[in-house]
């Protein structure tokens, strides 16, 4: 499968899904002991090591988190080097006061939003790929 790098055919063919779930930030020591299997994704700061988890496993940890997140996924695979995506997304959605965090990874573009808000943030992306058609 190779990846796409045109940003029109990036748009129409995104196909954004909700992952169920609830998902949170958070920080830890580098040294911190958790299986890789709970892991969603990981970030190494100067600070500490950011993790994407499922609620219920910071839960499980008594892990702090402030931002309690909706997961969609861009189902195409996008190119590491496409420009414009990560752009084209951030700014649909902060038209309609949706903030966002995007993480691309080796295949997919992933677009954590508030939780409450996660719905209408996959309308807005349906929306934004049916008018780029």
């Amino acid at each position: 499968m190779s990846a796409e790098i045109n940003l029109d055919v990036l748009i129409q063919n995104m196909n954004p899904k909700l992952n169920l779930g609830k998902y949170v930030f958070v920080s830890v020591p580098n040294d911190f002991n958790i299986s890789k299997h709970e892991i969603v994704g990981s970030f190494s700061e100067s600070e500490g090591l950011t993790l994407i988890l499922k609620k219920e496993i910071a839960d499980k940890y008594l892990l702090i988190y402030e931002f309690i997140a909706g997961w969609i996924t861009l189902n195409i695979h996008s190119d590491l080097n496409a420009i414009g995506l990560t752009a084209a997304v951030s700014k649909t959605l902060s038209e309609h006061n949706i903030s966002c965090n995007i993480i691309a990874g080796f295949y997919h573009d992933h677009i954590f939003v508030a939780f409450d808000e996660k719905e209408r943030a996959l309308s807005v992306l349906k929306n934004l790929s049916r008018q780029n058609i």
